[in-house]
């Protein structure tokens, strides 16, 4: 699922040559704060391709919704709070 989100996002990305270290500058429209810089194009969607996966990551775990990118999108998913809570239970008894 996110390895397909990740692949629909880059398809709908937008690079430009920027006056930089890392000249190469890419974005996903409608993805509010994903962007990525890079040395060559492919080091910028490498890095684009890392935003991304950290991005969805940190929205999973918050309950923050996901916009849908092309066919690819995410259902509400409460499975990343019911993780914590058997994280959290593992770890009482572990101690």
């Amino acid at each position: 699922m996110i390895p397909e989100y990740i692949n629909a996002a880059l398809e709908k990305s937008k690079y430009e040559i920027i006056r930089d270290e890392e000249p190469y500058y890419g974005e996903v429209p409608g993805l509010k704060g994903v962007w990525a810089t890079g040395k060559t194009l492919e080091e910028c969607r490498r890095n684009l391709a890392e935003t991304i996966e950290g991005w969805l990551i940190i929205r999973l775990k918050r309950g923050i919704p996901i916009p849908p990118v092309g066919d690819q999108k995410f259902e509400e998913l409460k499975v990343m709070g019911s993780l914590d809570k058997i994280d959290a239970s593992i770890m009482e008894t572990a101690c």
